[in-house]
């Protein structure tokens, strides 16, 4: 359900906006963005698993307010990275 050490660091390499760059918005959204999607396979064969489920709506949750601030102080980073990774809004 986790990500591995080595696709968290392919995903910070991606979305960094700078060199050494590890915690702006974009690199957060892409990481939960990830959690998000096992956590979505792990539920198509554990459907009654929701102690987890709770983690994902917290994690869903988390992306949303980090996508919202990211839309307040700068709407075309905002939009580029909901393009990027494939989200509806």
């Amino acid at each position: 359900m986790s990500i591995t050490a080595e696709r968290k660091q392919a995903l910070i390499e991606e979305y960094a906006t700078k060199p050494g760059d590890t915690g702006s918005a974009e690199v957060q959204v892409a990481i939960l963005s990830e959690r998000i999607a096992n956590l979505t396979e792990h539920f198509k064969s554990h459907a009654k698993d929701n102690h987890s489920r709770r983690g994902l709506l917290k994690l869903v949750s988390q992306r949303r307010r980090l996508l919202d601030y990211l839309n307040g102080v700068d709407s075309g980073r905002y939009r580029t990275l909901i393009e990027r990774l494939g989200l509806r809004r």
